[in-house]
């Protein structure tokens, strides 16, 4: 620090604009939450307020380590997590009919939210190791695809699809940004094609539903399509500006299942209307676009694919709900990160925009 500087560099350096919309984006949200809950601030705004407020601070805490340490720790990580991923197929809590948590008394930890960045990490661990002219290399895919696998499979027979496709989606886009060539990915893609019918066979009863349901939820409106339909309900009555604060039907009248989580955006478009709803993903855009530059200005290959992999894991929960709540993709069960009630999906954002911070704060020194 300077001598005439008041201000410390490590503060100075912080990513305050990032910082100033993650909290006005959750602050958005507990006003969403109060609403919902019918203007309370329990069950869902308080608790959510102090979730936010917590893993913040271990976002801030992450962002302190240095590009060594992220790699010292992601092989250990990443094997941790993969334990527990089997310790909850053998003692995990059934919820809802699927066992993903464990309950360890004092927290209910669920494995498969923390595996989303982890295994970004380990790939991008994985083929920094490597020489780049290994990389389009069958030795350089395999271990990969067993990386990636090996949760992919525990998460799916919980059954948790949603999660499974996640963290499938964040380790091919490490594969992709280390190199790995692209007529792979399109073998992939055909193979996967080519498999559906037999995936689908394989699928439970409720999850074969979704599906049929995402093609045509007029087919049972009552049923397993009443989500999507008073989802779309809600969000087309909002209009342009919104029916008002706190002036809700669809939810404050309950016609709208698990407004508070899964489908918390039709809780806000309603209220809030078209404009709300582009104030949303212009802030997620923000977010996810810092997090990209992040991973372009790194300077190491680990920096690179690792920053890009986070900014894309975020990508992934917020398209993906939002084509979920419109009906544009079936209902997995997946949240809007930071908005929606819950710790899972908030914990899981901050420690990518934690791990985010420090990779950038690592390539700004550098720069100097």
């Amino acid at each position: 620090m300077s001598d005439n500087s008041l201000v410390p560099r490590s503060v100075a350096r912080m990513p305050w604009g990032l910082l100033l919309v993650v909290t006005m984006l959750t602050g958005f949200g507990l006003l969403v939450l109060y609403s919902a809950a019918s203007g309370r601030l329990m069950p869902w705004a308080l608790p959510q307020g102090v979730r936010f407020l917590a893993f913040l601070g271990g976002a801030l805490i992450l962002s302190r380590l240095s590009e060594q340490q992220l790699k010292d720790i992601a092989w250990p990580i990443y094997l941790l997590l993969l334990l527990l991923l089997f310790g909850v197929e053998a003692l995990g809590a059934v919820s809802g009919g699927s066992r993903r948590w464990l309950d360890l008394k004092i927290i209910r930890l669920q494995p498969s939210e923390l595996m989303k960045p982890a295994i970004v990490l380990v790939l991008a661990r994985f083929y920094d190791m490597m020489p780049a002219a290994e990389v389009r290399r069958f030795s350089a895919i395999w271990p990969a695809a067993l990386l990636i696998g090996a949760p992919f499979l525990l998460v799916l027979v919980q059954p948790d699809l949603g999660t499974a496709l996640m963290i499938a989606f964040g380790g091919v886009v490490a594969m992709y940004l280390a190199g790995v060539p692209k007529r792979l990915f399109i073998g992939a893609a055909v193979a996967v094609a080519a498999l559906t019918p037999i995936a689908l066979h394989a699928m439970h009863d409720y999850q074969r539903r979704r599906i049929e349901i995402f093609l045509s939820p007029e087919s049972d409106p009552l049923g397993a399509g009443y989500h999507i339909i008073q989802s779309q309900i809600a969000i087309g009555s909002g209009g342009i500006t919104g029916k008002g604060f706190l002036r809700g039907t669809q939810s404050h009248l309950d016609y709208l299942p698990e407004g508070h989580t899964d489908f918390v955006f039709a809780t806000m478009a309603e209220e809030w209307g078209l404009l709300g709803g582009l104030g949303i993903i212009l802030a997620y855009g923000f977010v996810i676009g810092w997090g990209m530059r992040v991973a372009m200005r790194a300077r190491s290959r680990f920096g690179r694919i690792a920053g890009a992999g986070l900014a894309s894991t975020i990508f992934f929960y917020v398209a993906i709900n939002l084509l979920m709540v419109m009906g544009l993709a079936p209902v997995v069960g997946i949240p809007l990160p930071l908005v929606s009630f819950g710790g899972s999906a908030m914990m899981t954002v901050l420690i990518c925009l934690g791990l985010l911070m420090a990779i950038d704060r690592q390539g700004r020194a550098r720069n100097r």
